[in-house]
């Protein structure tokens, strides 16, 4: 769980509201979906953050409402991200690649530090399913000033 530069960064150190902007490269359907939206991380308790995600998606002239939840837990010294059922996702893990199985495909994701907030990839693999999804996080207002009050 360690920043590009080293140092350590736990889902707490993202806490508030964050622009989202979500590129879908379906190399199967062969198509581009883009998503519009927010994502916002709350701490639900000292060891469980909320990661919520809504926006639309757009391809083909097309647009639709999309949005998932996910949750960020800590389990001993270290961060597990899950899907909103409980079921395990991957490794909280900052500079380093993850993998999640899912029969029959096959996802490798990566979350990065960037100049002005933070990233992740996943690339899918398999017979059903061949795309890079690229998330780019920016513009953050931390999470005190969620209510509307002055930044």
């Amino acid at each position: 769980m360690v920043g590009n530069d080293g140092v350590p960064v736990s889902p707490v150190d993202l806490l508030g509201a964050w622009e989202l902007r979500r590129v879908v490269d379906d190399r199967l359907a062969g198509r581009r979906r883009d998503v519009r939206g927010t994502a916002v991380l709350e701490l639900e308790s000292p060891d469980r953050v909320r990661w919520s995600e809504t926006g639309t998606m757009s391809w083909d002239g097309r647009e639709v409402a999309v949005g998932r939840t996910l949750f960020v837990v800590r389990a001993s010294d270290a961060w597990f991200v899950e899907f909103s059922d409980g079921r395990p996702f991957h490794p909280w893990a900052v500079g380093r690649r993850v993998e999640h199985p899912c029969a029959p495909d096959h996802y490798v994701g990566l979350i990065e530090l960037v100049e002005d907030g933070w990233t992740v990839e996943w690339r899918a693999t398999g017979p059903e399913k061949d795309y890079v999804m690229t998330t780019i996080h920016s513009g953050h207002r931390p999470a005190h000033h969620l209510g509307g009050g002055p930044a």
